[in-house]
């Protein structure tokens, strides 16, 4: 049943930003596009996140920093949900609020849009990486393989494995910190995020040449090692080589010219999602984004600039409300 008298009112918990629902069936965590993900994604995105609140989702507003190191943020953003999720258990409690969902991390799910679509992706490839530290290391040397420097793979490697043991300790403090609120456990399934369901809106694994001009630039700022982190090759290799991706929609737009190359590579080189996880819908690359003014909505980067509730939800949330809850029936 969805209840359209709900107020979306975001709450700061850490770094992010909680829209709590006071009966919920879940959590989706967004991630944003890189300029609109920093500065006020509550904004920008008002009316997506509104239908997904009427639908009965704690919405969780993930924030990133600009920067090129994107496994640094990635780890960021894997913290993040860990310092969440005790404060959820809690603030529900003070609220009176139901908090069955939150003590299974299935109900857990991920939307993100254009860059964020990249971080989700990360978290998700991380999932398959081996609990042993030795097997950790031959699974980041494959996935660099085509690279001879040993002082970035080392880096890297260093990196995630204290990533990997700072997260694995965080869960057993959040389980215990949870238990002190409601005496009941939370169920984790992953360090990172096995077994949640993840939607990509116009997924840009781009290079460092898509957010530096001239070309010429970019070329410099890559050759000093400061260029993007992980670069496209290294995503997209530890996308097919996680094995994973199976619980994933895909929603790529007819006039996107940014994603373009990334839906192609997802659906024809990847062959996921299924036709069934895969919707193409009219609009461009900032689609999603969207402020609700009565019973109309401005598109702020889209046409037409003003449309109907009606005719806007028709033409997209509708559209992954449903993939939503299809994800969710393959994932149980």
């Amino acid at each position: 049943m969805v209840n359209t008298n709900l107020k979306l009112r975001f709450k700061p918990v850490s770094h992010s930003w909680v829209a709590l629902h006071p009966q919920p069936k879940g959590v989706i965590q967004f991630v944003a596009g890189a300029f609109f993900g920093t500065f006020a994604p509550m904004l920008f995105y008002r009316h997506l996140l509104q239908s997904l609140f009427e639908q009965g989702y704690t919405i969780i507003l993930l924030p990133f920093n600009f920067t090129f190191d994107h496994y640094v943020e990635a780890g960021f953003l894997m913290r993040e949900q860990y310092e969440i999720l005790p404060e959820l258990v809690r603030m529900a409690t003070v609220e009176g609020y139901d908090y069955e969902a939150y003590l299974d991390d299935k109900n857990f799910s991920w939307i993100g849009h254009s860059l964020g679509c990249k971080y989700i992706s990360l978290l998700e490839g991380f999932t398959a990486l081996p609990p042993e530290p030795q097997e950790r290391e031959k699974f980041i040397r494959s996935l660099l393989a085509y690279t001879s420097n040993e002082s970035q793979i080392k880096t890297v490697i260093a990196d995630i494995n204290i990533l990997f043991e700072e997260l694995q300790r965080k869960i057993a403090e959040d389980q215990k910190l949870i238990c002190t609120y409601v005496n009941r456990k939370v169920k984790i399934n992953s360090v990172f995020i096995k077994g949640q369901v993840s939607i990509l809106l116009a997924p840009d694994i781009s290079d460092t040449a898509s957010a530096i001009r001239p070309q010429f630039l970019a070329n410099i700022i890559d050759n000093l090692g400061w260029g993007v982190k992980p670069t496209p090759e290294e995503t997209k290799n530890l996308i097919k080589d996680s094995g994973l991706f199976h619980i994933m929609g895909l929603v790529c737009f007819r006039s996107d010219n940014i994603a373009k190359l990334t839906c192609e590579w997802f659906t024809d080189i990847l062959k996921k999602p299924p036709q069934k996880f895969l919707e193409t819908l009219e609009g461009g690359h900032l689609k999603p984004l969207g402020i609700q003014l009565g019973k109309y909505v401005i598109n702020l980067f889209d046409q037409p600039l003003v449309e109907s509730v009606q005719n806007r939800n028709k033409g997209f949330e509708n559209h992954v409300i449903q993939l939503l809850n299809e994800l969710k029936k393959e994932s149980k």
